[in-house]
């Protein structure tokens, strides 16, 4: 009886330390300083757009709410962005909210009555404060 009490009581000291190791490489788990998540991808409703200016072919910088400035790449030239006429022609995919590329679809015309040229939007970003300072006030919209 006293061999079978000695390998109960071992067991239960080999349960205690496992569970004590976990306990301990929990808390020091926690311990840890957690890793800084990615940045939270800002979107905006399409109805908050105010304006836009393209400083190139290659993107444009739209402004939404008055006081947010977004950057707006293009995956090829899209020349008519720059022609003095040209106005956008923009069909929103979804919902009103605008949070990636593919939720933005832009065609640039010259005139009223001018053929609409496709650009594929490539990325869409929101601009830091700092990033926006740097543009050139004749590009800001």
């Amino acid at each position: 009886m006293n061999r079978y009490l000695n390998r109960i009581l071992a067991g239960a000291a080999v349960c205690g330390a496992l569970a004590l190791s976990g306990s301990v490489l929990t808390s020091t788990a926690l311990a840890q300083p957690a890793q800084p998540s990615a940045p939270l991808k800002r979107c905006f409703f399409a109805h908050d757009w105010q304006g836009w200016k393209a400083p190139n072919t290659h993107m444009m910088y739209i402004r939404v709410d008055m006081h947010r400035i977004y950057r707006v790449d293009f995956s090829s030239s899209c020349d008519a962005l720059t022609w003095p006429d040209s106005h956008l022609v923009t069909t929103f995919h979804g919902d009103d909210q605008v949070c990636n590329p593919l939720d933005l679809d832009i065609k640039v015309s010259e005139g009223l009555h001018g053929f609409a040229e496709p650009c594929i939007v490539s990325g869409i970003s929101e601009m830091t404060p700092d990033e926006v300072a740097a543009i050139a006030k004749k590009d800001l919209p």
